[in-house]
């Protein structure tokens, strides 16, 4: 009798991509997609619902992004292993991912080869890193000495909720359909943003798109 499947769950907002990696995900033995998600709050209700052996998660994703998706993931989730594939290769990204239990960061130039051996390395309990990440990325991970500008400190106060409120605030999305998706009054929105202003010291909300902009959080929409 053969062993259970890999089962692997694609989280990316590019039909394109999950098409992609779907197609070589299917052609390798032992693995199997169980499903896919369009943004991160999907990802997260696919997870419960599938409990997939693995997720591969891109970071920049409507409604909720990928690094507040895999925090959700891994506390709901212990035993679901999550990797990044991503176009980012920000050092505070990768830390802060692995800080929340990502098992693998992928770049989205990796081949097909790559993403086979993160799996395998995440199912063993193991970690891996693109090949194309530089060395001085992969050194300033492993010795956790990395510098954050004051901003970034300021975004790491924001409380789960107000991560979540924030991107879609910088989506553009109104406190009607903020308070409709989060199942919560209009004035806790309203509440929140005023919260979230006050952490990231912040006057309007064209600072606060910018900034989530830098943070590779939101798109630049053309």
């Amino acid at each position: 009798m053969s062993e259970r499947p890999i089962t692997i769950l694609l989280a990316d907002d590019h039909t394109i991509v999950r098409q992609g990696l779907a197609k070589v995900l299917e052609a390798e033995p032992g693995f199997r997609v169980v499903g896919e998600a369009r943004d991160g709050r999907e990802a997260i209700s696919q997870v419960e619902q599938i409990k997939p052996d693995i997720v591969i998660m891109d970071i920049t994703m409507p409604m909720l992004n990928g690094i507040e998706a895999t925090r959700q993931i891994k506390k709901a989730n212990r035993n679901t292993k999550i990797i990044i594939l991503s176009m980012h290769s920000h050092k505070r990204f990768i830390s802060e991912l692995f800080g929340l239990g990502a098992s693998g960061y992928l770049l989205k130039d990796s081949n097909g080869t790559d993403i086979v051996n993160a799996i395998n390395a995440a199912v063993r309990g193991d970690t891996y890193l693109s090949p194309s990440i530089s060395r001085q990325v992969i050194e300033d991970y492993v010795s956790l000495k990395r510098t954050r500008s004051s901003r970034e400190e300021l975004y790491g106060q924001l409380s789960n909720r107000e991560r979540e409120v924030f991107q879609m605030i910088a989506e553009g999305r109104s406190t009607k359909e903020i308070a409709d998706i989060l199942c919560v009054s209009a004035s806790t929105v309203k509440t929140h943003r005023s919260n979230i202003m006050e952490k990231l010291q912040m006057d309007n909300i064209s600072q606060l798109i910018h900034f989530a902009i830098e943070l590779g959080l939101v798109e630049i929409q053309s």
